[in-house]
């Protein structure tokens, strides 16, 4: 959306030329005035598709990890193992985080309301949250795992198979976690990356129980929960970078590339004299820009607004991920004027 700061009044028109090149700022404000692809379908078809790409992933995920378990069960039950019974359990749980986001996805897909009027992008962070917690969880009970593992040894039955189980436990949250964060990237999604690092520790446990297998096997009973320890610590590694990521995004922190990007795009738009503040938001896996520019401060309304349709059309088309633009033109100059004096006392 386009605004434009006080108005100024335009020179004498009565010349061809100048009749010329009102007839050509007619023609661009008629293609404001007529339905824009930015506006409209186009933009909510790309947001329905990056959602409808995050919810494919969470059903093969889905699908993947309670394959995993399953396969793990099997095991549990031929080698009555209590350490790989917790890991399919811990496997079929974590399936289960991809039901919060889910929702998010579904949500998001809402329109906006007269109270929630950015929608319900934002639903993605608070699913966010819920994964950082659960990977706490994880490494909680890995580690009390490990160090009651650590003050009461326990014989291991049947390590072939254990250590089988742990390749596939490990194999198949590493698969998920590949894929989740690929496309939790791509689409911009800062809870489907976090659920993806969740796999990945999830991927760290199953290979816990895999070492500790090789070293109950090699007459090293406190091998096992040794390396649980040291799967723990690495699980909070994991749990640090997921909390970060979800903690920028509900500060509304971007990498500073897209702004410096922004800045670019605008500064080569014709008729900017002057690229002011820049701002940038995720609304979900969506941006949000709000912008400031100067432009000839004799220019007309009618002028003024076009050079700011044009750098928010520019915007739409070069930032990615970007789905709506603000932008305001201010006067630039004359010299020592200033356009905002009236705002400063609330500034």
């Amino acid at each position: 959306m386009a605004e434009v700061g006080p108005p100024q009044h335009g020179h004498g028109h009565g010349h061809g030329h100048e009749q010329a090149r009102g007839r050509r700022l007619l023609s661009k404000l008629r293609h404001v005035i007529t339905p824009h692809s930015h506006d409209s379908a186009d933009k909510t078809d790309t947001a329905l598709e990056s959602s409808s790409r995050g919810m494919r992933v969470l059903a093969i995920s889905f699908a993947a990890l309670i394959a995993t378990a399953l396969v793990q069960a099997v095991i549990v039950a031929l080698s009555g193992s209590v350490a790989l019974l917790g890991d399919t359990l811990h496997n079929f749980a974590d399936a289960l985080t991809a039901v919060p986001l889910a929702i998010a996805f579904s949500l998001g897909r809402r329109a906006a309301t007269r109270r929630f009027t950015y929608g319900y992008g934002r639903a993605e962070d608070l699913a966010g949250v819920v994964i950082v917690l659960l990977i706490g969880a994880s490494a909680a009970l890995a580690g009390f795992e490990a160090v009651k593992r650590l003050i009461n040894p326990a014989d291991m039955q049947a390590l072939g198979l254990v250590a089988a189980a742990g390749v596939v436990g490990f194999l198949g949250n590493e698969w998920v976690a590949r894929y989740r964060i690929r496309v939790g990237r791509e689409i911009g999604s800062a809870a489907l990356v976090a659920d993806g690092l969740h796999a990945r520790t999830d991927g760290f446990t199953s290979l816990a129980v895999l070492l500790g297998a090789g070293g109950a096997a090699l007459g090293f009973p406190l091998a096992d929960p040794i390396v649980g320890v040291l799967i723990t610590v690495a699980i909070c590694f994991v749990l640090r970078d997921a909390a970060r990521e979800i903690y920028h995004r509900l500060m509304d922190a971007v990498d500073p590339k897209l702004i410096a990007q922004a800045e670019e795009i605008l500064a080569a738009v014709s008729g900017v004299e002057r690229v002011g503040t820049v701002r940038l938001r995720w609304v979900g896996h969506a941006l949000r820009a709000e912008v400031e520019i100067g432009v000839r401060h004799d220019a007309s309304l009618i002028e003024a607004h076009a050079v700011a349709v044009e750098a928010e059309h520019r915007l739409m088309h070069e930032l990615p991920r970007l789905r709506a633009a603000t932008v305001h033109a201010d006067p630039d100059g004359p010299a020592g004027t200033d356009h905002h004096a009236v705002l400063l006392t609330h500034r």
